[in-house]
């Protein structure tokens, strides 16, 4: 069983550690009320950051709502690939309860998942060797 910490080790703590993954976004799971940003790392292990603005979720109480549910979804996430994730929220999230609110976080870190598989798979054009210019 997955330890129930969340340790500094699976967050983005520095600007720069965002500033990587906004600059070089590799996967995008956009949905209508979260983007999901995200570049694999050479740690190892996946980490994750939260931007909620003031702008989307007017209340703190809302925003700290909000990012306890990224947190505990993505904490009971098994085996999740070597990225560094960013979740950014939209408006229209303090309608969803936190029932909806899981619901959709686990479908959207499958499709994470999912994106990052196909991304992982090599063309069928590496796999055969018949490039151009092999001649």
């Amino acid at each position: 069983m997955k330890a129930l910490t969340f340790p500094k080790s699976s967050r983005l703590l520095k600007p720069s550690d965002y500033g990587k993954v906004f600059d070089d976004v590799q996967l995008r799971v956009p949905h209508r009320h979260f983007l999901i940003l995200a570049t694999p790392n050479s740690l190892g292990h996946a980490r994750i950051g939260l931007v909620f603005s003031k702008k989307n979720l007017k209340l703190a109480v809302q925003r700290n709502r909000v990012k306890r549910r990224v947190r505990e979804t993505f904490r009971h996430e098994q085996e999740f690939p070597a990225l560094d994730i960013v979740v950014l929220g939209r408006r229209g999230l303090t309608e969803l309860d936190n029932t909806a609110l899981n619901a959709t976080l686990t479908e959207l870190w499958a499709r994470l998942r999912k994106k990052n598989r196909q991304l992982q798979k090599p063309t069928t054009s590496e796999l055969s060797g018949t490039g151009k210019g092999t001649g």
